[in-house]
């Protein structure tokens, strides 16, 4: 599944192969086990051994199109197609749950700062447009229980879990630890009910993988704490497996647990060149999208290859981004990752 990070110095605006999508978090703080450099949620790990053929969630035609939309950075397109989606498909939470996907990624994006070599969003205060946001999650919630009462299934239990984990994600971000927490663990049981129904749901592995490497990060403290909370442990090693499954056999979420996965790499445990070989897919097929370039350009810097991290941080400035305050933060981050290269400016000509 895997493609190589590419040496050239035109690396940051190839094509390579497919991904797919969706969203969630980090670790906040020692009460709330979930971060929010854009992530979400979730489980603990009751089924280790993963399934020889994973099963692909059924999704209406029009997901896929949307889906390269929000990777491709076109957020307003994405919005609108997701709105079209919940006419065609009003009872379907899926519609609701990508358009707040879009919205996930414009809130990363403008809450993004250069901090430890590498962009990445670390926490916001409360804006106006998360009410829409909750909402979305809310519908999405409320849709999937009511199929849930009328016919459980894994694929509805799935759904269920991503509208908690939509809704903890932004919570965490606010850095509302205990708003976290509670959606954080709704969301692990819409998930672990999931994978009972159905063991073969690759998708599921996202949460459980995020879940686990996340949990396995807390500090000594932070773990009594979740101990006698009764928060279930996990392991960064089965973490990054199942991660790497949901890769491999997702339909909803390979592209998000790609992105994650580098970051995590990159943040947790300075595997470099193995990040930069999960995001470079993403980059080279998604080039419009700035945030990947940046994380791009995070990783060539970590590895010293600062002309390859230079030409990523010019490609991301270059991209246009239709929302103005994401656009400026685009602006400013790539200048201040420029900056940190240290490298010698060019004479000017004569």
């Amino acid at each position: 599944m895997q493609q190589r990070s590419g040496n050239t110095l035109n690396s940051c605006s190839a094509r390579a192969d497919p991904c797919a999508k969706l969203l969630w978090m980090k670790i906040t703080a020692p009460l709330a086990f979930f971060r929010s450099a854009g992530i979400a949620c979730l489980f603990l790990l009751a089924f280790s051994l993963g399934p020889a053929h994973a099963r692909q969630l059924p999704l209406p035609p029009e997901v896929p199109a949307i889906l390269e939309k929000i990777y491709s950075f076109d957020l307003d397109g994405a919005q609108e197609a997701a709105k079209h989606l919940q006419k065609e498909h009003p009872d379907h939470p899926l519609g609701y749950l990508l358009e707040s996907d879009a919205l996930w990624w414009r809130f990363w994006c403008a809450a993004a700062e250069f901090k430890y070599g590498m962009s990445d969003a670390r926490r916001r205060p409360k804006v106006p447009a998360d009410q829409h946001y909750f909402e979305l999650a809310t519908t999405a919630s409320s849709l999937a229980a009511a199929q849930i009462k009328q016919q459980e299934s894994a694929e509805m239990q799935f759904y269920a879990g991503m509208a908690d984990a939509a809704s903890a994600r932004l919570y965490a971000l606010r850095g509302e630890n205990r708003n976290t927490a509670r959606f954080g663990v709704r969301a692990r049981e819409h998930f672990l009910r999931a994978k009972v129904l159905d063991p073969s749901l690759a998708d599921a592995d996202f949460g459980l993988g995020l879940y686990n490497y996340y949990v396995d990060t807390l500090s000594a403290m932070a773990k009594i704490l979740r101990f006698f909370m009764g928060i279930p442990g996990g392991s960064k090693q089965e973490g990054v497996r199942l991660l790497e499954q949901a890769i491999a056999d997702g339909t909803l979420t390979p592209s998000v647990a790609r992105f994650y996965l580098a970051m995590n790499l990159h943040r947790y445990d300075q595997r470099y060149e193995r990040a930069l070989t999960l995001i470079s897919p993403l980059a080279e097929k998604y080039p419009s999208n700035p945030l990947f370039q940046l994380a791009r350009g995070d990783l060539f810097a970590k590895l010293g290859r600062k002309q390859h991290a230079l030409q990523c941080y010019r490609a991301a400035a270059a991209l246009p981004v239709r929302d103005p305050e994401c656009q400026a933060r685009i602006q400013q981050l790539a200048r201040t990752s420029i900056a940190a290269l240290g490298l010698q400016q060019e004479p000017a000509a004569s």
